[in-house]
């Protein structure tokens, strides 16, 4: 029995592997990546991947019975990269394929949302048994702006008095470690979210309390708040599209109150606070 998770040197992908270990021998794991050797430190298999090159695929996913596909990180490509995976997956008869996706991607007006929908379409035609892991936002793509807000005296963002269903990635890295080590989950599809929802307004306050600097939230048009951070020096695409995610926060694209991940990882989600106090203990 062989499981592969995509993406293992990623942020989700380490926790992922590190989980696993403790769940099912790590001679059974293997870890899919485009440079192998950056895997070296994960302790189990590393096997080349590249999604841009579909003959690695099959070579990587032979003996494999379980395959996790963690999403891509290369926004505007991943329908087609991860249809090369699936592709390849159907091919060496592998028997599952569990998926990140995007919490209740067929109905967010988040831009991730259509790539998510493809794969998920993919996965539905490609015949192979599927369980789709519908992520919500990690409360880390949030906290990693405490220092700019600290720096520049407030929190910015566009989502307005959207509640946020966040959790901390290792959350969504226990969910899938659940889902990869009991039965029952072929056909299924989760909504995964935190078990409380806050606004950035909330956020912060909450960093505020923590630093005792009084950290307001400046909530801004979305067009001011993309050029805010093509001010910081990231890509005007980027820039644009992190703006576009905000405003679909505003709308409440990013909330859910199922708690369904907390029912697979059989203990409450990670509090906003703690992940902002884990935040807080890199800056200086």
């Amino acid at each position: 029995m062989k499981i592969a998770i995509t993406g293992a040197t990623g942020q989700l992908g380490r926790l992922v592997v590190s989980k696993l270990k403790e769940k099912v021998s790590a001679d059974t794991i293997v870890a899919l990546v485009r440079t192998p050797q950056k895997a070296a430190g994960l302790g189990v298999e590393a096997r080349e991947a590249d999604y841009e090159k579909p003959e690695t695929l099959g070579r990587a996913l032979q003996g494999v019975d379980t395959l996790l596909l963690i999403s891509g990180s290369e926004v505007g490509k991943r329908a087609a990269q991860h249809k090369n995976v699936i592709e390849a997956a159907k091919q060496a008869g592998v028997k599952w394929v569990v998926y990140t996706s995007l919490l209740h991607a067929d109905k967010s007006t988040l831009s991730l949302a259509a790539e998510h929908l493809a794969t998920e379409q993919a996965l539905k035609e490609s015949g192979i048994p599927y369980t789709l892991l519908r992520n919500g936002w990690y409360t880390e793509n949030y906290t990693g702006s405490i220092p700019g807000a600290l720096a520049g005296g407030a929190f910015v963002g566009s989502a307005g008095e959207g509640r946020i269903s966040s959790a901390a990635r290792a959350d969504f890295a226990a969910a899938a470690v659940a889902v990869l080590t009991s039965e029952g989950h072929q056909g299924k599809t989760y909504e995964l979210a935190g078990d409380e929802a806050y606004t950035l307004s909330d956020l912060a306050a909450e960093i505020s309390r923590q630093t005792g600097k009084n950290i307001p939230y400046n909530n801004l048009p979305e067009a001011e708040y993309a050029g805010v951070l093509a001010s910081f020096g990231l890509p005007k695409g980027l820039a644009q599209a992190i703006a576009g995610w905000d405003m679909s926060a505003s709308r409440g694209d990013l909330f859910d109150d199922s708690r369904q991940l907390s029912e697979l990882i059989g203990r409450p989600t990670t509090p906003m606070p703690d992940t902002v106090a884990e935040a807080l203990k890199g800056v200086a």
